[in-house]
């Protein structure tokens, strides 16, 4: 036993100990973290950040200022280019950072803290390509959509049903799940129906649907991409679910604070933590080291200057103490694609030369750890209105400093619950696939009534400011890029590691495909644009009306793309794989006792966005780590599996 890592049981004072000890609150930590509790285990999560209640989180239209809010984020700046010439073209590169700002969430609940809230299906292929890479069909995807189905509570205006079905068939084939804990939901199509502008920008994707794919007007629009029946293929007008409940944002923080109520000597959360490795005896994982304190990690938001490294300047803390906190049964790391990479290799888990350049101890020389990172690429194309939207007169577009006061749309969801306020300010989608589309659709376009052209320090208020622009985010899907990495800057748990993606030319096989699609998809949101009748457009800001051909596309996508859906730097496969850190139960490779649940496990990204996939992996890992643990001598909680009825709203 290595007493100087794992201490001892036999003198001193008690241990800190818990059955299980989860690093990260966010989609993977936080619902494990319920279930495992609920399942009548002791729980202890560690959050590196505060719970930060706040209109802004709540408040599902404000997800931008969420995203920029000091109190709930973490400031990562990636590069998409090692070439410094070709990354200094992005207009959002931030050169005394040395990077493109990726914002992280730094709060109870994570990521999902400070996201859009959308919330849709990944495609089967997803889930059967892992259940093959395995061995395991549980990974399948019909036993998955079961795992989609126990989690939500869907209470959306759903589709209109197609020809020769009545609303009850329609729900049937849907399989919604309705007493799941995560609520989801649409806009209300009464809400879009306030403003004509808004009308005339669904109607002209609407048009835009049926033109390109041929849809026949007996067939409704949008259509639900998350219903059972809509095929991974399909093209065309779709509504975007978003987790939202009775008004208000709900997440992996609601689900671990209604766990807590109800369950309560089962689970606990310590804020302000910050993992910094994981505690071995032998080759066992037993506990996790931390420090406790607030804005310990770099990352923190900047309010001074910065050195090199992103330290900031007179203002880190003092170095607290490190403290230990054992697990009897397992540990679990949820912390994310940049900083669960991190932990590993601070821990001994990763490739040796880079860990022996740190002077860190080798326990597995594990070369996929930190490798295989990857993103969606996405682009806007955003014009400027010939007026402004009726709709937004007389409102900021803000949370009043007075939340007794503020205009008509704020009073209408702190009164109601209701309103525009309500949404993540999505109008609606298209779902296609570009001309390099292998299987499943690959291209989602959304429309949103502002200027949103990527992440940059100031784009949540730049982004509200004008209320005359019309943004069309182009997203490209099952991208085939696979050269990021995420690297130690040192041993300093607190410090950011270099976080490179290597887009297209510096990227891996395919990346010409990927660049095509993307491409594709612009031109789907040019021919909505050209559908507008009634909202005017004075000019195309970005791209620009002098960017016409597919050369120059090609270009402006090569120099202005971005992502926020990183994954894959601990990834699941076989055995015979050098670079697969994990098997298909989440075990790390080479250890015992250790495991990962969170977006780092994905080897191939998982259809349009990611949140729901993260859910859907952490209720899985339920599953697969309560029946391995089903004899130990833990006492099962009488519980259900949804929100208790009483715990009332997000809030």
């Amino acid at each position: 036993m290595q007493e100087s890592e794992a201490g001892t049981h036999n003198s001193g004072p008690p241990r800190d100990e818990y059955d299980f000890v989860i690093v990260g609150s966010g989609a993977g930590g936080g619902p494990l973290a319920a279930n495992l509790a609920l399942a009548g285990h002791s729980v202890l999560v560690l959050e590196a950040g505060d719970d930060h209640a706040c209109p802004y989180y709540s408040i599902p239209i404000m997800h931008l200022y969420a995203g920029e809010d000091a109190n709930m984020r973490w400031d990562f700046f990636v590069r998409h280019w090692d070439e410094r010439e070709m990354q200094a073209k992005d207009s959002k590169f931030v050169a005394e950072r040395d990077g493109v700002l990726y914002p992280r969430g730094s709060t109870l609940g994570g990521s999902t803290a400070i996201s859009a809230m959308i919330t849709v299906y990944p495609h089967p292929s997803v889930w059967d390509r892992l259940a093959d890479l395995t061995g395991d069909p549980s990974w399948g995807s019909a036993p998955m959509r079961k795992l989609f189905h126990r989690l939500e509570s869907w209470r959306g205006v759903d589709a209109l049903p197609l020809p020769g079905d009545d609303e009850a068939a329609r729900n049937r084939k849907a399989a919604h799940g309705a007493e799941g804990w995560l609520g989801t939901t649409r806009a209300n199509p009464q809400v879009g129906g306030r403003e004509p502008m808004f009308l005339d920008i669904i109607d002209a994707m609407e048009q835009t649907s049926r033109h390109r794919f041929g849809i026949p007007q007996e067939i409704t629009l949008p259509r639900d991409p998350n219903a059972l029946d809509t095929p991974p293929q399909y093209q065309g007008m779709a509504f975007i679910s978003v987790a939202v409940r009775d008004g208000h944002r709900n997440g992996s923080r609601e689900r671990l604070q209604d766990v807590q109520r109800r369950a309560s000597s089962n689970l606990e959360i310590r804020l302000n933590t910050l993992a910094t490795k994981v505690v071995f005896n032998g080759d066992r994982a037993v506990g996790v080291e931390y420090l406790e304190g607030e804005r310990l990690y770099a990352a923190a938001p900047v309010t001074s200057s910065v050195d090199d490294a992103g330290r900031r300047d007179g203002e880190v803390p003092a170095d607290p103490r490190p403290s230990v906190v054992y697990a009897r049964k397992e540990v679990i790391l949820a912390g994310g694609a940049y900083n669960t990479p991190q932990l590993l290799k601070l821990s001994g888990i990763g490739p040796r030369a880079e860990l022996e350049q740190h002077g860190i101890a080798v326990r597995v020389d594990a070369p996929g750890v930190g490798a295989n990172l990857h993103d969606r690429y996405e682009v806007a194309v955003t014009c400027e209105l010939d007026r402004d939207y009726p709709i937004f007169d007389g409102s900021e577009l803000d949370v009043p400093s007075d939340l007794t006061a503020g205009d008509a749309m704020f009073s209408e969801w702190r009164d109601k619950a209701n309103g525009p306020y309500t949404t993540n300010g999505t109008l609606a989608a298209i779902i296609a696939k570009s001309s390099v589309a292998k299987q499943d659709s690959d291209l989602i376009v959304f429309s949103i009534p502002i200027d949103f052209h990527g992440y940059y320090p100031g784009y949540s208020r730049n982004g509200m400011e004008f209320h005359n622009r019309l943004s069309m985010l182009v997203l490209k899907a099952h991208t085939n890029n696979r050269a990021g990495t995420v690297s130690l800057r040192s041993s300093d748990p607190r410090e950011v590691p270099d976080i490179r993606f290597r887009y297209f030319e510096e990227g891996t096989a395919g990346h010409e495909e990927d660049l095509e699609g993307v491409v594709d998809g612009i031109e789907i949101a040019r021919d909505v644009i050209d559908h507008l009748q009634l909202a005017g457009v004075a000019r195309e800001m970005v791209p620009g009306s002098a960017v016409t051909d597919r050369a120059a596309l090609k270009d402006f996508v090569r120099q202005q793309a971005w992502g926020h859906h990183a994954c894959g730097t601990a990834k699941i496969g076989r055995p015979d794989d050098p670079n697969a850190v994990l098997d298909g139960d989440f075990r790390v490779r080479g250890v015992q006792g250790l495991r990962v649940v969170d977006a780092s496990i994905f080897p191939d990204i998982p259809g349009f966005f990611i949140a729901l996939a993260v859910y859907m992996i952490s209720e899985k890992a339920s599953d697969v780590i309560a029946a391995e643990h089903q004899d130990d001598d833990s006492s099962s909680v009488a519980v259900t599996q949804g929100p208790a009825k009483s715990s009332g709203d997000a809030e």
